[in-house]
């Protein structure tokens, strides 16, 4: 067997160059294309959110999405880090909703 050495480090010769092939890393994927309703208490004292996670969108189709899903269950919420937050457990009155528009949706959590 032989085995390719490759110097790492050494104190005679200071800095040593990173390889000239740099590897190029497979593009994220988005999602597996699965929209997730799930309730989450924690953090907020014991009052519970609906998480809306996975719809592939824009920044501001997601805030249009909030705001819509906001005015139909009249509660309050908001847009983090591409996650909808909607206040109140909603799954069952969104799940329908969601489905209208296409998407596949798998309630999760408790």
């Amino acid at each position: 067997m032989s085995r390719e050495r490759r110097l790492v480090y050494s104190t005679e010769t200071g800095r040593i160059k990173p390889d000239p092939t740099p590897t190029t890393a497979a593009p994220a994927a988005s999602g597996d294309g699965i929209v997730r309703l799930r309730r989450e208490t924690k953090g907020r004292k014991g009052k519970g959110v609906t998480l809306i996670d996975g719809i592939p969108e824009s920044p501001e189709t997601l805030k249009a999405l909030a705001k819509e899903f906001k005015q139909l269950c009249g509660t309050g919420g908001a847009v983090k880090a591409g996650v909808i937050e909607i206040q109140g457990d909603q799954r069952e009155r969104l799940k329908p909703v969601l489905e209208g528009k296409g998407y596949q949706v798998k309630l999760a959590g408790g």
